[in-house]
């Protein structure tokens, strides 16, 4: 993307936060990248952020190999703010003295700050907030000023007398600490002048016209899925460049109810994209015929895509760019963040492995976006609200959430299910409570009761999770009232189910899928 007015990079020293304090900085406005860690100094002063923010870390400081700054980004003039690893950093790169401490914090400590001005400006004079470290900053000299303290961290907090140079033990990015939004604000907007410039509806005015840059008068070909991801990128190039963009919206026959329409009402009907729809199902099920182990399902679901895509793909002309939505996660984790190392991005998108078969050049427009800015990019785009806030879907779909064999008529007692679980969650207004909900139709039967007969039917089991970044995630404290009411109405109205049960299990140590 073109240079932002207003750009802060977060140096990633391992911290398991890192991706966070990006979030957090892009929450007010300001564009935040994540950028390796031994970034040179001229490399940065090319850059010309107006901030620099050093993330916590797993290593010490006073260990050998342990991962440093180049130096001399302190003498650019350029504020920077030291988190837990990144303080110890900072300190001791500019005279300070990082020891093991006496006693380790691990978790919620109260902070009694001692001057309620520049990066504490508004926060009171105790506050609670989040510690992770067993070494501390013991000595500072001169050449620093203690901001604030805890009863076991007398330097819990610290500014540089002369440099625009600050340290903070504790983590303000996490919810744990309450005030931590309102420092990295006033870091952002007292020390570096930041007036939080960065907006959906710039960025998307400057993605348009990089897009139309870039493709030209040549066509793409974007990947529908009907999820937020793919949906967004097809709504962005039908925008940008309108009938240059074909999108190609495979029916695996693993789909929920509805979707095939929904996607149909949504880019044929609302946006008049080019949209080819490609019914399936058959060719999927017959290569998933006796397959139960979860990862052969995804690989031979995943090639049968392919071919699926790249048959309905030659009979559009002229070719030459696919679409893919990549978001900023991939990016970062697949090592191609500023200057990092060269590295695919993770083809884990349903386009996996195509760009490279078809020899076709990538464009990836959300590629410096977060999840949460996608979606807001959607509501910006005109997207119904309904697909931008939806659950995440698998790629594979219902073939990893009907465990064991993949038969066409466990799928329709699945989707009926499914169906039911979602029209319950979304009336009782825990839709948006959860981050993710479905149902899993067990390989097992189960004895049961039905009138004055004997049933030996399936089983259902109800997952409902609430996480933020489904790196973790805990399982949904839904109502009873609730439970009771989707049980009653799956077994009611889904023939083929008798029992119904509700996975109260968290991530880790179970994923939130099942397969």
């Amino acid at each position: 993307m073109s240079q932002p007015e207003e750009l802060v990079l977060v140096l990633d020293f391992g911290a398991q936060y890192a991706q966070l304090i990006a979030r957090r900085v892009r929450e007010q406005n300001v564009f935040c990248q994540l950028v390796r860690h031994d970034l040179t100094a001229k490399r940065i002063a090319e850059l010309a952020p107006r901030g620099l923010i050093l993330s916590g870390g797993p290593s010490s400081v006073y260990d050998n190999g342990a991962p440093k700054c180049d130096p001399k980004i302190f003498d650019l003039g350029i504020p920077i703010l030291g988190i837990c690893y990144g303080m110890q950093l900072a300190c001791q790169a500019l005279g300070g003295e990082v020891k093991p401490a006496s006693s380790r914090e691990y978790g919620r400590a109260v902070v009694r700050v001692h001057e309620s001005a520049g990066i504490f400006a508004g926060i009171p004079s105790e506050t609670v907030v989040w510690m992770s470290h067993g070494d501390q900053v013991r000595s500072v000299g001169g050449a620093w000023v203690a901001l604030a303290e805890t009863d076991t961290c007398p330097l819990a907090a610290v500014r540089h007398v002369t440099r625009p140079v600050y340290g903070i033990q504790f983590h303000p990015e996490v919810s744990h600490t309450p005030h931590g939004g309102r420092l990295l604000r006033n870091f952002l907007t007292e020390v570096c002048g930041c007036r939080g410039t960065w907006a959906m509806g710039s960025f998307l005015e400057q993605t348009i016209t990089r897009l139309r840059e870039q493709v030209g008068e040549d066509r793409v070909i974007c990947g529908l899925s009907g999820g937020v991801d793919s949906s967004v990128v097809a709504a962005l190039l039908v925008k940008a460049i309108g009938k240059q963009v074909s999108c190609i919206f495979v029916d695996n026959g693993l789909l929920r109810t509805g979707e095939v329409e929904a996607v149909r009402r949504t880019f044929g009907d609302h946006f008049g994209a080019d949209l080819h729809v490609v019914s399936a199902g058959p060719r999927f099920l017959g290569a998933l015929a006796g397959v139960t182990e979860p990862q052969e399902k995804r690989r031979r679901i995943g090639h049968v895509f392919i071919d699926v895509f790249e048959d309905e793909s030659k009979r559009i002309e002229g070719v030459r760019y696919l679409a893919q939505g990549t978001l900023y996660p991939d990016v970062i984790e697949s090592g191609g963040a500023i200057d990092g190392p060269a590295a695919s991005i993770k083809l884990h998108h349903n386009v996996g492995g195509l760009p490279e078969k078809m020899g076709l050049e990538l464009v990836e427009p959300l590629r410096d976006l977060f999840k949460d800015e996608v979606r807001r990019l959607g509501l910006e785009l005109g997207l119904p609200e309904s697909l931008v806030m939806r659950h995440p879907f698998p790629g594979p779909g219902l073939a990893v959430r009907c465990l064991g064999e993949v038969l066409e008529e466990r799928l329709v007692v699945l989707r009926q299910a499914d169906s039911v679980l979602l029209d319950e969650l979304k009336k009782s207004g825990w839709y948006g409570k959860t981050a993710q909900a479905f149902a899993v139709l067990l390989p097992i039967q189960s004895v049961g009761v039905m009138g004055d007969g004997r049933t030996y039917e399936s089983v259902v089991a109800i997952r409902a999770v609430q996480t933020e970044d489904y790196m973790t995630a805990d399982w949904a404290h839904l109502p009873y009232e609730l439970l009771a009411s989707i049980s009653t109405r799956i077994i009611n109205e889904v023939k083929g189910i008798n029992r119904v049960v509700y996975d109260i299990s968290s991530k880790p140590p179970a994923t939130i899928e099942w397969e």
